[in-house]
């Protein structure tokens, strides 16, 4: 017999050796509304079909977690691929991006809305038919051999440059897809999804982690789905759509052509940002994004092409127009809220930018941190000819931070990591986690924090950017794509043991050992021939710019 101690009610009970965890909860009587969808097996993620052999701490996770909401996405995905196959046996169909808070998959030809509505209808067939989803574990190169027979050639050069001895993959009736984590043990669990037609594909809807009985609100979003759709094309010509097609070529050794190629076209995106600036005739450039998103060298790169189109750029910082501490809005729990953009003086900010843009001179401030108050320190402005005013930060978008600016003054960008290449068309990389993994190396190199506290912060910094920047995105004039294809490459080899740094007797343990699963697939690119210009090197060291 076995120990189980279950996290949920804090009840220990013995079990015979080979238990599933579904088992187990049926046996602990816990009543969870909206699970359980999966488990947490010494704060390491599991489905619940896994059996155990030894004493075990588990915890039941549902559909309001981010894990047991990945695992729901996850299988509902299958079942619409399962879908999709069968309406179109030996189609490619491709899961392309996080959108309109759903999930934008296709075709290589453009879905009908009749079609979708099959789709629809045969995916709640599945789902009510409650079939088993079986999880195959087998030699990497036997998946190899299943993938390749029916033709699924992004697969195979996934588990190609796949080195490790063994691999799984999973069965739905007949058929066959893998995941890089698990599933729910049935179909019967997706108790509620939505597709309808998007773009030239499928919008998948799913159900929000808040409110797991509704549907998330659709959000419209069609710059950022132009964004997508632009480096998803470039990622087409190269023939580096996938992590195992990167793979493939960093083995043949082109490597740096890929990264030279990546750079190139970052930089030529900068030029023709610069360019639209001067023919605009805009004199203030605001620039805004999510954290780790890289628009602090963005904002340098751009003042250089400024500059190479004659014009005059000036940085000016948010920071030194918050309010002092004492008036700065608080959280719920008492904390100060730096977040809020009331913790920027908002009509000062205003006044000061008028009077400039009025030709005035006016003296900027300086705040200072420790003291939590405003200074002046003789720092004047004046507007001169052909002068452009750099202001980056995380309000730039909101209307209310320039409201009294009129818009033919103004430029909007909106920057952030967009992760736009897949381990394989059915397993996308979240562009939240290619800016936790940029944050984590930066917090460690330059702020002294551990993997384990940028992980703890992280859920505070994304609750922040739903409030503050999301909302907002849709009003740049101009959308820059930071992330490049290459730079997980890069980044693993130092963020890989900052991960393994963190300890197992921790929850947080759950989220390092996802996020080193997916990294496992990603063959390493040393960064000694990265440019010093890049955006990745502000979070890997060795910038040409000061910080």
């Amino acid at each position: 017999m076995l120990h189980v101690y279950c996290i949920n009610n804090g009840v220990t009970r013995d079990f015979p050796s080979g238990v599933s965890l579904l088992e187990i909860y049926n046996e602990m009587g816990l009543d969870m509304p909206y699970g359980p969808i999966a488990a947490r097996v010494n704060n390491e993620t599991e489905g619940l079909g896994l059996r155990i052999y030894r004493h075990k701490d588990v915890e039941f996770i549902d559909m309001t977690s981010d894990d047991g909401m990945r695992m729901y996405v996850r299988s509902l995905t299958f079942i619409f691929m399962k879908a999709m196959n069968e309406m179109f046996p030996g189609e490619v169909v491709r899961f392309e991006n996080a959108i309109s808070r759903g999930y934008y998959c296709r075709a290589t030809f453009p879905v009908t809305e009749e079609q979708v509505g099959m789709l629809r209808e045969r995916m709640q067939q599945i789902v009510e038919s409650d079939i088993p989803f079986k999880r195959v574990e087998c030699h990497t190169q036997d998946a190899i051999d299943v993938f390749e027979k029916i033709g699924r050639v992004d697969k195979v050069r996934l588990l190609d440059t796949y080195d490790r001895l063994y691999t799984s993959y999973y069965e739905l009736d007949g058929y066959v897809d893998s995941y890089y984590n698990g599933l729910v043990p049935s179909t019967g669990y997706i108790r509620l999804f939505e597709i309808e037609k998007y773009a030239d594909g499928v919008l998948l809807r799913i159900p929000s982690k808040e409110r797991p009985t509704e549907l998330e609100d659709k959000v419209p979003q069609e710059k950022l789905q132009e964004i997508f759709e632009e480096r998803l094309q470039w990622h087409q010509k190269m023939g580096v759509e996938t992590i195992g097609d990167f793979n493939k070529g960093v083995r043949m050794g082109f490597g740096i052509d890929l990264v030279n190629v990546s750079e190139v076209l970052q930089e030529r995106r900068l030029s023709n940002i610069a360019d639209t600036v001067l023919e605009r005739g805009a004199r203030v450039v605001l620039i805004a994004g999510p954290s780790s998103s890289g628009k602090t060298t963005f904002s340098k790169r751009l003042s250089v092409q400024l500059l190479a189109c004659g014009l005059r750029p000036y940085a000016i910082s948010l920071d030194d127009f918050f309010v002092n501490r004492t008036l700065t809005p608080r959280k719920p729990d008492g904390d100060y809220d730096f977040e809020s953009i009331y913790s920027i003086d908002l009509p000062y900010f205003n006044d000061s930018l008028s009077r400039i843009l009025a030709g005035e001179e006016v003296e900027l401030p300086y705040y200072n941190f420790v003291k939590g108050e405003r200074e002046y320190r003789g720092n004047k402005l004046k507007l001169l000819p052909n002068m452009v005013l750099v202001i980056e930060g995380t309000h730039a978008l909101n209307p209310m931070l320039t409201q009294q600016i009129p818009d033919s003054e103004k430029f909007r960008i909106y920057v952030s990591a967009l992760t736009s290449i897949k381990l394989d068309y059915h397993n996308y990389i979240s562009t939240s986690d290619s800016r936790l993994l940029r944050r984590m190396l930066r917090d460690s190199k330059y702020r002294g924090y551990s993997a384990l506290e940028t992980i703890q912060r992280w859920p505070s910094v994304r609750k922040g950017e739903e409030e503050w920047i999301f909302p907002f995105q849709e009003n740049a004039d101009v959308m820059f794509n930071s992330s490049h294809f290459y730079e997980l490459a890069v980044l693993k080899s130092h963020v890989e043991p900052l991960l393994r740094a963190v300890p197992q007797n921790i929850k947080e343990y759950s989220e390092a050992r996802r996020l080193l699963r997916f990294l496992e697939y990603i063959v390493p690119l040393p960064d000694n021939e990265l440019p010093p210009t890049s955006v990745v090197r502000e979070f890997l060291g060795g910038s040409s710019f000061k910080y």
